[in-house]
Formats: C-alpha cells, sequence, structure tokens
C-alpha cells in the first residue's frame, strides 16, 4: 500500500513538473524574411585525384537532389584516403551567393562520423589559403568560412553563413572513406522581384547595371549590410550607394528603413554613427533621398526628435567664417584617407549637402526654424572654396555641393581615365560628370574600371579595385598560375589587405543607379515621384530601354538616337506622377 502510495505521488510530481515547463513561455526573436535556395554547384574546377582512385563519381554532385539520405546507395560520390593521399574538390557555384552549403551523406566505414575540412571562397585562390593570424591572409572574421566539422554517417548537415563562389572539401582521416550523396549550396537571400531594369545597345553596359543590382539584392540580408563575407554590418555611409540603387531596382524594401532605425537606435546623438563624422551626415542625405523616392511622411516623422537635434549639431559646427569645424574621425573613403586636405574639402562639401537635406527635411516636417537654420548655415558656407588638392573625391563631391564649378570637377576627374578611381565615391565622381554634361567619358570609364572587375571573373562588384590591377592579371575564377599576379591574395590596403577584400561589396553598385538616372534620365522632383524629369543622355549609345519603379508603379521608358543626334522617347508613366517637360 505505501509503495502504491509512493508511485502515485511520484506520477503526479511529475506530471505537475512537467506541465510547468510546458508553460514556460519562450519569445520570439525575430521570424527571418529571407528565403533558402538549395542550389548544385555548377562546375568542378579541381580535384585533387584524377584517376578515380580516390575520388569517384564527383560529377553525380553536380546533379539535383532532394536533401534526404537514403538506402538506395546510387549515384553517390566517395572519396578515399589512403595515409599518403588525401582527398579533395573545388566546387563553383557558378557565381557569388550569399549562405551555406547542405551535404548529405550516405553509409560509410566510420559510423561515428567522418571529420572533413571545409574552406568557402570568393576567389578559387581563397579556398586554397590558409587562415593564419598575418596581414593579407584568409580570415575568418564576421564569418566563419574555414573550419572543420565532422559529417554524420548516413544523415545531412547544414552548415556555414558567409559570402562565397567556392567551396573547397578535404577528407581528413588516414585510411578514411566518405559517401556523399549530395553537396548542395545553401542560398539566402530575399526573394523580391527586380522591377527596375536597364538594357542598351552596350552588353557590357547592360552587365554591370545587373551585376551592381546583383551585388546590392545579396547585401539585403536582416538588414541592409555592406558585405557578405567581411563587413556583414550597417554602415550608413556606405549605405548610401546601395540605397540609391535599390530606389532604381527593388523601389520601397523595409530592410532600408530597419537598417536607418538601427544605426539611430544604438548611436546617442552625441556621438557619431559608426564612430565616423560623415557616416551621420550619410544619414541625413540618406533620409532625404529615400524621402524623395517614396514620400513615406509617417516614417519621416519618426526621426523628428532625433533628426533635428542632429541638424542642430551639424549647423552648431560651421563658424562665423563658414568653415567646418566637424570633431571625431575623419574620413571619405580609404583611397582618399592618406591626404588630409581632400577629406578636409569634402567634409565641407558633406557638411553643406547636410544642411541642404536638412532644409528639405525641416520644411517637410513643418519645422521652418530649423529649415531657416540649416539654410542660413548653408548660405554661410558659400563663403569658403577649399581646395580640392587634385583629389577626385574632394573634386566630386565640391561640385555637388555647388562649392566649385563642375568643369573643373571634371577635369580633375576625367584625368587619366579611371585611374584613382574608387569602388565607394566612383559614384560621386560619375554625378559630378554627369553634371559637367561628361556623358560619354562617365560611360567610357563605367565600362573600364567596373567591366575591369567583370573582365577579372568578378559576378559582384568588390570593395575596392584600381585599374593598375589588370596588369598581368589572372582571374579570380580561375587557379592562379605561375607568371600572372593573384589579384585577391596580391592587392589591398588599409583593413581589406588580400584576401581579406571582399568581393561582394554593395558600395560599389553606382553605376545601376546613375545609369538609371542619367541616361535613363529619370530624375525624382517631388516626395514619392508624384514629379519627374525625364531627361535622357545617351553619350555614344545609340538605344536605351528600361523601368524605375515607383510607389505609383512602374515607369517605362525607351529612348532611340536618330541619325541627326535628336532623342525620340517612348514613354508610359503611371497616374498621379507629373512629367516636367
Amino acid at each position: 500500500m505505501i509503495r502504491l502510495i509512493v508511485f502515485i505521488y511520484l506520477v503526479c510530481f511529475a506530471f505537475v513538473e512537467l506541465k510547468a515547463q510546458s508553460n514556460v513561455n519562450s519569445k520570439l526573436v525575430y521570424r527571418d524574411s529571407r528565403v533558402r535556395d538549395y542550389i548544385t554547384p555548377a562546375a568542378i574546377v579541381w580535384k585533387s585525384d584524377t584517376t578515380g582512385e580516390y575520388i569517384k563519381n564527383a560529377e553525380n554532385l553536380l546533379n539535383s537532389g532532394n536533401g534526404q539520405a537514403d538506402l538506395s546507395k546510387t549515384n553517390l560520390c566517395i572519396l578515399k584516403n589512403s595515409k599518403e593521399h588525401h582527398a579533395s574538390i573545388i566546387f563553383d557555384f557558378g557565381k557569388e551567393i550569399h549562405g551555406g552549403l547542405q551535404i548529405v551523406t550516405d553509409m560509410f566505414p566510420n559510423k561515428l562520423g567522418e571529420k572533413v575540412h571545409l574552406r568557402f571562397g570568393e576567389s578559387l585562390s581563397e579556398t586554397i589559403s590558409e587562415v593564419i593570424p598575418e596581414a593579407g591572409a584568409a580570415t575568418n572574421e564576421h564569418a566563419m568560412r574555414d573550419f572543420e566539422i565532422t559529417l554524420p554517417w548516413l544523415g545531412k548537415l547544414d552548415i556555414g553563413n558567409t559570402g562565397f563562389r567556392f567551396v573547397r572539401i578535404d577528407l581528413l582521416s588516414n585510411n578514411a572513406q566518405l559517401n556523399l550523396k549530395e553537396f548542395n549550396g545553401i542560398f539566402i537571400y530575399r526573394d523580391i522581384p527586380y522591377l527596375g531594369s536597364f538594357t542598351c545597345n552596350d552588353s557590357l553596359l547592360n552587365r554591370i547595371w545587373q551585376t551592381g543590382a546583383y551585388t546590392v539584392h545579396l547585401n539585403m540580408q536582416e538588414y541592409l549590410w555592406d558585405g557578405i563575407k567581411r563587413d556583414r554590418l550597417v554602415w550608413v555611409g556606405d549605405l548610401h550607394p546601395e540605397i540609391k540603387t535599390i530606389n532604381s531596382v527593388f523601389g520601397y524594401n523595409e530592410v532600408v528603413p530597419k537598417s536607418l532605425d538601427l544605426i539611430r537606435d544604438i548611436t546617442p546623438v552625441e556621438e557619431w554613427m559608426n564612430g565616423i563624422t560623415s557616416y551621420s551626415m550619410w544619414w541625413v542625405i540618406i533620409h532625404k533621398d529615400w524621402y524623395l523616392n517614396n514620400g513615406d511622411l509617417e516614417y519621416l516623422k519618426q526621426q523628428r526628435e532625433y533628426l533635428l537635434a542632429l541638424l542642430e549639431k551639424f549647423a552648431s559646427m560651421v563658424g562665423e567664417d563658414g568653415k567646418e569645424q566637424l570633431t571625431g574621425r575623419r574620413f571619405l573613403d580609404w583611397p582618399s584617407s592618406p591626404y588630409p586636405e581632400a577629406i578636409d574639402a569634402g567634409y565641407h562639401a558633406l557638411l553643406k549637402m547636410t544642411l541642404e537635406a536638412g532644409v528639405l527635411l525641416s520644411f517637410e516636417l513643418e519645422e521652418d526654424e530649423t529649415a531657416k537654420l540649416c539654410q542660413n548655415k548653408a548660405a554661410l558656407m558659400e563663403k569658403v572654396v577649399p581646395d580640392h588638392v587634385d583629389s577626385k573625391q574632394a573634386a566630386a563631391l565640391l561640385a555637388l555641393a555647388n562649392s566649385i564649378s563642375e568643369k573643373e570637377a571634371n577635369a580633375v576627374i576625367e584625368k587619366d581615365g579611371a585611374q584613382r578611381f574608387s569602388t565607394f565615391y566612383g559614384y560621386y565622381m560619375l554625378l559630378a560628370m554627369a553634371k559637367a554634361d561628361n556623358y560619354s567619358g562617365a560611360l567610357e570609364i563605367i565600362k573600364a574600371y567596373w567591366g575591369g572587375m567583370l573582365q577579372l571573373g568578378a559576378t559582384t562588384f568588390w570593395e575596392d579595385f584600381n585599374i593598375e590591377w589588370m596588369e598581368n592579371a589572372g582571374r579570380i575564377d580561375e587557379m592562379p598560375k605561375e607568371g600572372s599576379v593573384d589579384v585577391h591574395a596580391t592587392y589591398g590596403d588599409y583593413c581589406y589587405q588580400g584576401l581579406r577584400h571582399s568581393f561582394c561589396h554593395g558600395w560599389a553598385s553606382g553605376p545601376t543607379a546613375w545609369l538609371s538616372e542619367h541616361v535613363l534620365g529619370i530624375k525624382v522632383l517631388e516626395p514619392g515621384c508624384k514629379k519627374i524629369a525625364i531627361e535622357p543622355n545617351l553619350g555614344n549609345l545609340q538605344w536605351v530601354e528600361g523601368t524605375y519603379p515607383t510607389p505609383q508603379g512602374l515607369i517605362k521608358v525607351r529612348h532611340e538616337k536618330q541619325a541627326n543626334g535628336k532623342i525620340i522617347s517612348d514613354l508610359t508613366v503611371p497616374a498621379g506622377i507629373e512629367v516636367v517637360e
């Protein structure tokens, strides 16, 4: 009887404990707004064994599977190691993607699993590198791209979260065997349509527009990043070219306000966003461009308190002599970093542009006093004309701020063509060239500079690039060869030396936005695209057509140059949009 009572007590206690545990509430952190597609490799580019003794049927891994282990024992790839020879394969997924790997295994001798070494690479060179603590070496910073892991017997493993095109797998143990059923890429991205488009009679320009769009698309993850391998952060200054590209290609997407709000919420107004003075200025300029394209006044009102405080702070940093007195870390882009006079000139221009953006935003918020303050301070800055010291970055910003003539800026920027261009500030150099009506020159630089990356095998645009790197350079989708330069391992500077260099950086997408605005000629004049101008500039092109997303729908245009040079345009504009002649 006593035993029965004890048993009943234990059962009741267990039930109460189980019920208590079931009442413990976990909290949803967030719901992923991205999708996961599983894709096969496009090709095998290298194997450690070509005899078939150690690697059998590797080509089976290029076939589509179902992600499920089974007992059929068919279509397997078999890797074998002896004591002297270890099996390795490098796969090419055909283009840069963001995500990881799904590896499906069959039965093999070691039921405890087999250890493999995985190396992701944005170039083939990166997949044959080792992670070592030296400048220029491949790293695991921001995202793991080089690690060892045990694969299960008759199972499946999803692993990895980085940016890559190539993957190398090495079977590690001596006298081991690994049977692989599938080796799939996990492609993680926002499943959104490309609403904007650009096509012309120059196929290289078409590829450049599309590559810039795809580069930004890959960086539209849970937040808007600058790089999918390294720099997986919200760098708000870097976001400006990305957001201009998003406006041109995707239209409204929640990743933009989500990212702008994140950086606002983690940065007290007394500090500078990302620790860089210019990045707080870019935050204001981005809000102007985002509001012009989307016209979301309710969202702009959410910025009121922070925006007004920030604008008053910027206004206080204009001296009575019209000179900027900004504090903190002074940064434009990496290539201009050694030239403090160029940075000073660029800062003057950026502050003036920020205050002018503040005028528009303050008026929209019916904050007339702040608008007048920004207006007066911007006018005061017109007294000062800084020396651009022949810096293409500084000259471009000064022209955009109307501090120097577009003719003067163009002379600096077009000198030596694509030399001394940069992936980030190249966008502003192109804008300054357009302001000087040098469209043909800008198009040639786009083809030489951004086209140079494509010529070296790029499928996305890079963190940095110098046109001089083209000399005797090997392609990034080919194994390094004696007598040619390994671009990825050899070049780079500052924080992007060698293989640490990111080959998918959103700030390099400027030509996409520029081609839509200045060749298709679609210019937004009033918030929400309610008033636009169509001003095509074909340069040496014969025709161009494309679309541009607005809150009212797609603008569709086609321009054709006649024998006499006159441009004939065909235009379709949604209701609610006024076109200014």
